[in-house]
């Protein structure tokens, strides 16, 4: 039996990636057809971001076919998986459209606290890795009252 992760991989490259191939062709011709180089310009910056879209979504059906997890089976994974698409979002757009200088991340919960870094354990280390690599600040509080991190990250434009 296929997996449904390979079925929707199969209907994102029939589906989704063929049609942006076929419009980066329709856009190839048009380039070709063209007299203004204005417009030559143009298309050519629309067929350079098909391309891009074309590679993220095989990246994404690459993705699917090679993962062994079941697809979306736990409300944790539906969580997490949601919650990786409206940051991923949100980033896309700070970076594309909002000429800002500084990104300003805070994340809290109501839990037990206990966020600490260990010896065996990489998650907080991981995160502070990844905050100083991207010349950033993080800051994290943990208690009975929960964890609250907050994250400054300046952005090079």
């Amino acid at each position: 039996m296929i997996n449904e992760r390979v079925t929707l991989a199969q209907e994102l490259h029939d589906g989704i990636a063929q049609d942006l191939v076929a419009l980066g062709y329709s856009i190839d011709a048009m380039i070709l057809n063209s007299q203004n180089s204005s417009e030559k310009s143009s298309l050519r910056a629309i067929r350079f971001s098909i391309t891009d879209l074309v590679e993220k979504v095989r990246t994404e059906i690459h993705a699917l076919r090679n993962s062994t997890e079941p697809l979306l089976v736990e409300s944790e994974t539906v969580l997490t998986h949601e919650l990786q698409r409206i940051f991923m979002e949100i980033l896309r757009n700070i970076e594309k459209h909002s000429l800002a200088t500084e990104l300003n991340i805070q994340i809290s919960d109501n839990g037990i606290g206990g966020a600490h870094s260990s010896e065996n354990s990489f998650g907080i280390k991981g995160l502070l890795e990844r905050t100083k690599k991207l010349n950033g600040d993080i800051h994290i509080e943990s208690d009975e009252d929960g964890t609250r991190i907050s994250i400054k990250i300046p952005l090079d434009r």
